[in-house]
């Protein structure tokens, strides 16, 4: 019986692949944490900005900063599991 070995090659191409679109998430949303903080800070000196404003974009900010960060591991980890499999 013959079976075909998976291409390694497409493979590891594609988590690379898969690697890269998750790194550049990752930059858009430490881009969307850089606005969010920005609108804040352009808020804090606005007497008509109401209270809640500040608190839920600086939550807002965090968030996309966490996911920033999270989105790298998981760039990261497919990386590493790419050249794991050379």
């Amino acid at each position: 019986m013959v079976t075909e070995s998976p291409d390694i090659t497409t493979y590891d191409a594609g988590l690379l692949g898969r690697a890269e679109a998750l790194r550049s998430d990752a930059q858009l949303m430490d881009e969307y944490a850089r606005r969010l903080r920005a609108t804040a800070d352009t808020l804090a000196g606005c007497p008509a900005a109401p209270e809640w404003s500040l608190p839920t974009l600086e939550k807002q900010a965090a968030a996309c900063a966490t996911a920033a960060r999270q989105l790298r591991a998981a760039a990261q980890a497919l990386r590493t599991h790419a050249a794991a499999r050379d």
